[in-house]
Order: structure tokens, then sequence, then C-alpha cells
């Protein structure tokens, strides 16, 4: 088996671990949804845990993906491939980071009462 066809193998694997992992994200986020939403009183704490576990979902599964472009681009690459690699590093690293941000500013832990109102603290 010749590097080259290893280096697909593992390109692909890194794919499909990163729609896997969305996937089961997608589908748990929608499981969570629908069972808040039955009890009206806590619709909208199913919403956030939906919106954090498809968050959680999402950053993993860029990250496989960057995996997936920099394997892509190892075995004999030209000036164009490498750019393209770099931009989408850029790109999927920002939108990694913004969905870590939201994920951070919406956890239960920046929820309390002591962070949800600053005049409290003195």
């Amino acid at each position: 088996m010749s590097l080259r066809t290893l280096n697909g193998i593992a390109v692909s694997i890194c794919q499909l671990l990163a729609l896997f992992v969305i996937s089961i994200g997608i589908i748990k986020a929608l499981i969570i949804h629908l069972k808040h939403s039955w009890s009206f009183s806590s619709s909208s704490v199913g919403f956030w845990e939906s919106r954090l576990e498809m968050g959680y979902s999402f950053s993993l599964g860029l990250s496989f993906l960057i995996g997936g472009s920099i394997l892509k681009t190892t075995i004999a690459p030209k000036w164009n491939d490498i750019g393209q690699l770099a931009a989408i590093i850029v790109i999927r690293t920002v939108l990694n980071y913004l969905l870590l941000q939201a994920i951070s500013r919406s956890s239960p832990a920046n929820k309390t009462p002591a962070n949800s109102n600053p005049s409290q603290h003195t």
C-alpha cells in the first residue's frame, strides 16, 4: 500500500469522523429540544442546552476537518495547495473560536446570579 493511498484513507476517515460527530450532535440537540419543548416551563432551558450540544459537536467536527485538510496537502503540495490550506485553516479556526466563545458565554456556569447582575459586585 502506497503512502498516497494511506494518506487518502486518513483524509477520508477524518472527513467521516467530522460528518459522524456533527450528525450525532444535531440528533442529540434535536432530542434535547424536543424533550424540553413538551414542558413549557423549561423550553428556554432546552433551547440553550440544544445550542450548546450543537456548538460542541460543530467545534469537534471542524477540528476533524482541519486535520483532514492538513493531511490532504502533506504529500507533494504545490504553492496553490498550501495557500488554499492556509485559507481553509484560518476560516475554520475563526469559526471554531467563535463557536467556543458562544459556548462559553452560554454555559450554565456563566448564568449564575452573581454573573447576571454586575451591580451586585462591590
